[in-house]
């Protein structure tokens, strides 16, 4: 039987999703909990691989396997095999012929960062800080210009294997919340697949336009895919999955709040 998975981890003390020899990984701990629920070796597979230091609100991964735990239940035979930083939020039985990887219609990850005259340990582990203050009508004039069918040729890091790199991003969206002591700005960015680092590329152009960058070398490496016309990559930590859209619910009608 195949079971949905959502999966919610903090990704700093994992060397990203995919299991590795000698490596601490989301799947790996997945599958030695998998293994000793289903009561032989199971792979877990997820709607894509995190990277190391990125984190997840909400990862879709399916594992087949047999056991009488009823599928609502095994979130709680996971968790209670799991290490802290890892949480399975929902299980389900899978719709027939459900592949978490392939069946992937819609990604949406956020790109954290802040401005304060310091680090602040309470937002560390999951943004940024910048210390220059960004024009937000800047930024999001430039986010207008990043949705749509492009190339993202230069958006992907070096060592990517993807055998395309059109993509199309359905919505770039910025939000600016006050806080004490900061400001904190979100980018949230939904598309229909990622390239290699492609979404913290992004986030740090985004970024650089808002502190004065102008637009046309971005307009430019759209045109010629030359990775060296953008801003540096920003740091893995500030970026989690949010969410992965199917077109049908897994587990159950949505909340509203």
């Amino acid at each position: 039987m195949r079971y949905a998975l959502l999966l919610q981890y903090d990704g700093t003390h994992f060397s990203g999703y995919q299991r590795q020899k000698d490596a601490r990984t989301v799947q790996g701990v997945l599958e030695e909990a998998a293994a000793e629920i289903f009561g032989a070796p199971a792979k877990v597979a997820a709607s894509g691989r995190t990277d190391a230091g990125v984190h997840a609100m909400g990862q879709v991964c399916h594992a087949d396997g047999e056991t009488s735990t009823p599928p609502k239940k095994l979130r709680e035979r996971f968790n209670a095999l799991l290490p802290p930083d890892v949480r399975v939020l929902k299980s389900a039985a899978a719709p027939e012929g459900f592949d978490c990887t392939r069946g992937a219609k819609k990604k949406t990850y956020c790109y954290r960062f802040y401005t304060a005259e310091s680090e602040l340990p309470l937002l560390e582990r999951y943004a940024v800080r910048v210390r220059k203050t960004p024009d937000l009508a800047r930024m999001e004039e430039a986010a207008r210009l990043l949705e749509g069918e492009h190339d993202f040729a230069a958006f992907c890091a070096s060592g990517s294997s993807a055998k395309t790199t059109l993509r199309t991003v359905y919505e770039v969206k910025i939000r600016k919340t006050g806080k004490t002591l900061c400001d904190l700005y979100e980018i949230f960015v939904t598309g229909n697949g990622f390239l290699y680092n492609m979404v913290r590329i992004l986030a740090g152009e985004l970024v650089c336009i808002g502190c004065g960058k102008g637009i046309e070398n971005m307009l430019k490496a759209f045109e010629t895919g030359e990775r060296g016309l953008l801003a540096k990559t920003m740091p893995a930590k500030g970026l989690t999955l949010e969410n992965v859209d199917y077109g049908v619910p897994l587990f159950g009608a949505p909340r509203e709040d």
